[in-house]
């Protein structure tokens, strides 16, 4: 029988290694997974900390919310607040008791098991949001308006993205008048392109029933949507500073009584409808957020909310927003930290570029605000891909080069494992001692070159030599390779097309059938 030299021994384990490695890996073996443990970056001290919860509690029992509607203010005062000069209070110990009691993690379920996200502790998630109104178009250099369709292609591009967890919409189908039909056709393009989370919005309760209904279609009936609810509201419960919304309050009330998760959002402008000041930016986003948790848990106790502070920023020379400046960055990051402190499911929104294209300031303004966030221990990032232009213009292209940034952010939020192996005191003794003073083809750099590195998709990391024989490809060359790839195959089916052909009787949707099919052009 033949033998193998040592050579050709050594040859084949590594052709085994090589193989191996190229294969796909468990979740839990990959270098980055959704719901990585953030929470190392402090931006307030615990000082700060008390202190700013001590200016909410006393911002809810001494200035209250002005335009509550009837039946909030009949929950509240029944729980002890307070209804005078058209002014709603609420008293420290019900909005303490309800931190104390709400649902301090849930799980935002996908249509698929495999998507369902695990809201606890310090978990962190990546995902889209939005209200853009044009399209960042690279190919044209300009700016169109947004339709129905893009947001159908946006949410099948999302869903082969890995490093995105759930897909909010990033839109407003601008070719879509009718508010009812805006808001129905949202929803129906967000959940037939992803079976990922999807978030979306509606503007009064009778559209929000129309969408109900036809998510009990797609779940197989109301009780197993209840089971396994696939799609949450986000809800601007008030207009800042400290006042309701009154048709978004009845939508708030309807997504609760639904079984909806919901997201509590607070988004005053820091300047303009929020103080200027950073710190007075958060007690007012926060005393908001914590005014609708109240309410929402004396509706149903326990009820699935996430803590939305969302206080963007002013640029006070302008008065325009600056979704992308370093103010925004870390007041993100201080509301993710508040949420930790009342350890509620918390969402900020980062990743809002000022910038109007994919560039270089695009780049650093949705590292330094995804990773600020990221590592706050807020739960959800929203808004972490493809935005520009302050959210008034998303981009194709964008939600692929971000996906690669999102990836590399999330590993730093996974941060260095410390253990008697990783130390690599056995390692070192074989390549000091006996073996090659390399490290290259030791077994454990073959193990971990996996486990514990993440690689870009389309960033290029090839040699100056290499980038020349290859074309001199830049990212926005290989980005839109990526976009017209998965809109010419990606064509998710998991709504049969006789319940398709249901929903289409029932309900008025306008995203044309050819364009749900692989035959389309793209």
């Amino acid at each position: 029988m033949a033998t193998l030299s040592k050579g050709q021994s050594r040859r084949g384990a590594r052709a085994a290694k090589r193989a191996l490695r190229g294969g796909p890996l468990a979740d839990e073996d990959r270098a980055v997974r959704p719901g990585l443990s953030g929470g190392k970056y402090h931006p307030l001290t615990d000082g700060d900390v008390l202190k700013i919860n001590e200016a909410v509690m006393t911002a809810l029992e001494t200035i209250g919310l002005s335009q509550a509607i009837p039946s909030c203010i009949e929950a509240v005062t029944k729980a002890g607040g307070k209804y005078e000069n058209g002014r709603l209070y609420f008293p420290r110990a019900l909005v303490e008791d309800t931190i104390a009691n709400c649902a301090k993690e849930l799980v935002l379920y996908g249509q698929d098991p495999k998507h369902d996200i695990e809201v606890t502790d310090n978990r962190v998630y990546f995902g889209t949001a939005g209200a853009a109104v044009h399209i960042a178009d690279i190919e044209g250099n300009e700016y169109r308006e947004s339709e129905l369709a893009d947001l159908y292609n946006i949410s099948r591009l999302v869903d082969t993205l890995d490093n995105i967890h759930y897909f909010q919409r990033c839109l407003v189908p601008r070719d879509v008048a009718d508010p009812l039909d805006m808001d129905f056709n949202t929803c129906y393009a967000a959940v037939s392109g992803t079976t990922k989370h999807v978030g979306s919005s509606w503007v009064e309760p009778e559209n929000f029933e129309q969408s109900l209904q036809m998510l009990h279609m797609i779940a197989g009936g109301e009780k197993k949507w209840r089971e396994r609810p696939f799609v949450s509201m986000s809800n601007c419960f008030v207009v800042p500073p400290m006042r309701f919304a009154e048709d978004s309050c009845f939508c708030l009330e309807s997504a609760v009584r639904a079984g909806m998760p919901t997201l509590l959002l607070a988004a005053g402008q820091a300047g303009a409808t929020s103080p200027a000041s950073l710190a007075g930016a958060v007690v007012q986003e926060v005393a908001e957020v914590l005014a609708g948790l109240v309410w929402v848990n004396l509706i149903v106790p326990k009820h699935p909310a996430i803590f939305g502070t969302w206080p963007f920023v002013s640029d006070l020379r302008t008065g325009a927003m600056s979704g992308g400046s370093g103010e925004q960055a870390v007041l993100m990051a201080a509301c993710g930290q508040m949420g930790r402190f009342y350890n509620v499911p918390t969402g900020v929104a980062a990743g809002m570029a000022d910038a109007k294209f994919p560039d270089a300031q695009s780049g650093f303004e949705k590292a330094y605000t995804n990773t600020l966030a990221a590592h706050s221990g807020a739960n959800l990032i929203y808004e972490s891909a493809g935005m520009h232009a302050s959210l008034l213009g998303c981009c194709y292209e964008s939600f692929v080069i971000d996906n690669d940034m999102l990836g590399a952010i999330n590993r730093t939020v996974r941060g260095i494992e410390v253990t008697d192996e990783s130390l690599s005191l056995d390692a070192m003794r074989d390549v000091c001692i006996d073996g090659p003073s390399h490290y290259l083809g030791h077994d454990q750099t073959f193990g971990l070159m996996q486990k514990d590195y993440i690689y870009p998709e389309i960033g290029d990391r090839t040699s100056p030599k290499e980038w020349a024989e290859a074309g001199k490809p830049n990212l926005i060359v290989n980005a839109r390779a990526k976009v017209d790839d998965v809109l010419a195959t990606h064509f998710p089916s998991h709504i049969s097309n006789e319940l398709d052909d249901e929903i289409r009787e029932k309900f008025n949707v306008l995203l044309p059938k050819e364009a749900m099919s692989p035959n389309q052009e793209t």
